[in-house]
C-alpha cells in the first residue's frame, strides 16, 4: 500500500511539473508573438513618419475642451511653428492635441498624428491631414516616433500622459541619447511649481546639475515658442535622431 501512494505522489509532482513546463512555453511563446506585433507596429509607424518633414511635436492634456485658454494656446503656437516653416506632431487625441492640428490646419501646414488605443478619453481627432494618422497599441512604440521624428517639443499644460513625455525627452537630451532638439513648456503659471521644485529640491539634492535646468525654456508666447525653435535649428541641419 505504501509503494503504490509513494508512485502516486511521485506521478502527480511529474504531472505539476510537466504543467509548470507547459505554462512556461506557453508564456514564452506569447511574448515571442507579443515581438513581432511590436515589430509591425514600428515597421509602420517609419513607413508613414519618415514621409514627414520638419515636425514638432505638440503635447498636452486630452481632457482640455474648445474655448478653454489653453486651446486657443494650442491653436496659436501651432499657428506659429507653421509660419516658421515648422509642421505639427501630436498625440492625434482631443483636448490639446486637437488644437495643436487645429491651428496646424488652418495655418497651412501639415497635421500628424500618432494616436493610441485606450479604454478611454484617447479618440483620433478630426484635423490630421488625410494618410497622416497612425494609430498604436503600445504607448512606447508610439514615443518612439514622437522622439524620432522631432525636431522640438512643445508642451502644454497636461496630466500623467504629458509630464511622461516631458521627463522622457529632457532624460534622453541629458543623457545624450539623442541629439539635442529644444523643448518648451507652454504656460508659465501651469509649470510654476514643478520648475520651482526642479530648481530647487533636485538641485539642492545634487540630483541634477545647474547645467541641465538649460534643457528646457518656459513662456506664455506662442511667438516666442515658434522663435525658440526655429532659432535652434538657424546653425544645425535638422535630422532623425537615434
Amino acid at each position: 500500500m505504501d509503494n503504490e501512494i509513494n508512485s502516486i505522489l511521485q506521478r502527480t509532482d511529474y504531472d505539476e511539473r510537466q504543467d509548470y513546463q507547459l505554462k512556461g512555453l506557453l508564456s514564452a511563446q506569447e511574448d515571442i508573438w507579443r515581438v513581432f506585433r511590436v515589430m509591425a507596429e514600428l515597421v509602420e509607424g517609419f513607413s508613414m513618419m519618415s514621409k514627414q518633414k520638419n515636425l514638432v511635436s505638440v503635447f498636452g492634456s486630452a481632457r482640455i475642451k474648445p474655448g478653454h485658454p489653453y486651446y486657443q494656446l494650442a491653436m496659436q503656437v501651432s499657428k506659429e511653428l507653421v509660419k516658421q516653416g515648422f509642421n505639427v506632431l501630436t498625440g492625434g487625441g482631443p483636448g490639446l492635441m486637437e488644437a495643436a492640428n487645429r491651428g496646424a490646419q488652418e495655418q497651412k501646414g501639415s497635421s500628424v498624428g500618432v494616436s493610441i488605443e485606450l479604454p478611454q478619453e484617447q479618440c483620433s481627432n478630426e484635423y490630421i491631414d488625410k494618410g497622416r494618422l497612425q494609430t498604436f497599441r503600445h504607448f512606447f512604440v508610439r514615443k518612439v516616433m514622437f522622439v524620432k521624428y522631432a525636431h522640438g517639443f512643445i508642451v502644454m499644460p497636461g496630466g500623467f500622459g504629458t509630464l511622461d513625455e516631458l521627463f522622457e525627452a529632457i532624460t534622453l537630451v541629458q543623457t545624450k541619447k539623442t541629439e539635442p532638439f529644444p523643448i518648451v513648456l507652454m504656460g508659465s503659471e501651469y509649470w510654476h511649481d514643478l520648475v520651482g521644485w526642479i530648481k530647487t529640491t533636485l538641485m539642492k539634492e545634487k540630483m541634477i546639475s545647474s547645467a541641465d535646468l538649460n534643457l528646457f525654456q518656459v513662456t506664455d508666447d506662442p511667438v516666442e515658442a515658434a522663435q525658440i525653435i526655429a532659432d535652434f535649428y538657424r546653425k544645425r541641419v535638422m535630422r532623425t535622431n537615434f
